[in-house]
């Protein structure tokens, strides 16, 4: 079990701090005295049939500001308030100020395809009170808690009747749009299930109606089998670079047993899972001796009240590298039509980070 307390901030917006053992109640939660941003609406692709979302109030959030002036830090003068109060939490919570989606959208503006509010939530989590640092350097059993926040995340949002599918991601470095260095990620309650967490699960869902087996299981159990291409070995969550990999030196880490969501993980799953991230993290920043920026996202069961046999919770990593010599960007061929072209063998960038020594702590 883990301890939390639920906060409401002064602008009405929700705040939840964590930890792993029980801590002494926090009086007020602090807010930085802006207005939170509600202009949001969703229009239809009408040749891709898919949502797209616009927030124009979020051409005026932070970026990339001062130590000084981090919202994410804690409040040290009541007079210049941040986000996140003093006191002995782990990590915390807290609804966007500028959210893609928000439970106050207003009704949309006229347009000739259908439209309708950005109705759901956006929440910013933090996951250390330093200022600089990393998910992957975090000591392991504050990774572990930060699993624990997603799938209690996951639980709370998904109660709610304007979502329907829970992500939680990260975004790390410039290079994929940070705005604010401070260590933290988000989690996203989608209106709807988004395109990419749809195909993969109409895919899960046609394998197992075909084989009466999971899709994820089978592959993952090949990917064991094959050996190569795995780049942390676990009983109950390895992790490697799939065999069809997109980006370069992208990894999937999954629970070996077909858990369709992450509240549904077991303890030692849960442990699993926390070690293999934090193993693969760490080894991205000893490749070339640098940060390495990427995108990580958990993808898992839609969240509608139905079993979901089919959905297998997994975590998958796409980082993006810049190196003298070895640049690589998504480009015409990957955004206008969807196809990627690989610089180097998923084999040859597994043995690359194979090849890096790491200490897990």
């Amino acid at each position: 079990m883990i301890a939390r307390q639920r906060l409401t901030k002064p602008d009405g917006r929700a705040l939840v701090l964590y930890a792993r053992r029980p801590f002494p109640p926090i009086e007020a939660a602090p807010a930085p005295g802006i207005e939170p941003g509600r202009d949001a609406h969703l229009r239809w692709h009408p040749l891709l049939r898919e949502w797209v979302v616009y927030a124009t109030h979020r051409q005026n959030r932070t970026f990339l500001p001062s130590v000084e002036n981090d919202p994410l830090a804690v409040t040290i003068e009541e007079r210049r308030p941040t986000e996140l109060p003093r006191g002995p939490w782990e990590v915390a919570v807290f609804e966007n100020l500028v959210p893609s989606f928000t439970g106050q959208a207003p009704s949309p503006p006229g347009a000739i395809v259908e439209t309708r509010p950005a109705h759901g939530v956006c929440e910013v989590v933090v996951f250390t009170q330093e200022a600089s640092g990393s998910l992957g350097a975090l000591p392991l059993p504050r990774v572990r808690l930060v699993l624990d926040v997603w799938a209690d995340r996951t639980e709370e949002l998904g109660r709610l009747p304007s979502v329907a599918y829970v992500f939680p991601f990260e975004n790390r470095g410039a290079e994929v749009g940070v705005t604010l260095h401070h260590p933290h990620g988000q989690v996203y309650g989608y209106p709807f299930v988004p395109p990419i967490a749809a195909r993969e699960l109409a895919a899960q869902q046609a394998h197992l109606e075909a084989t009466g087996r999971g899709l994820l299981a089978d592959h993952l159990a090949a990917e064991i089998t094959d050996g190569r291409r795995l780049v942390y070995r676990d009983e109950s969550a390895p992790a490697f670079v799939p065999v069809c990999a997109r980006y370069p030196y992208e990894v999937w880490i999954a629970p070996r047993r077909a858990a369709p969501r992450l509240p549904d993980l077991t303890d030692a799953e849960r442990d699993g899972v926390a070690r293999a991230l934090k193993s693969v993290l760490m080894k991205y920043d000893r490749l070339w001796n640098r940060p390495l920026p990427y995108i990580l996202v958990v993808h898992q069961a839609p969240t509608d009240g139905r079993p979901h046999a089919e959905a297998h919770v997994h975590i998958e990593i796409y980082p993006a590298y810049r190196l003298p010599g070895r640049m690589k960007y998504a480009a015409a061929s990957e955004v206008g039509a969807g196809v990627f072209t690989g610089d180097a063998t998923p084999e040859d960038q597994a043995r690359e980070l194979q090849d890096v020594g790491i200490e897990l702590t």
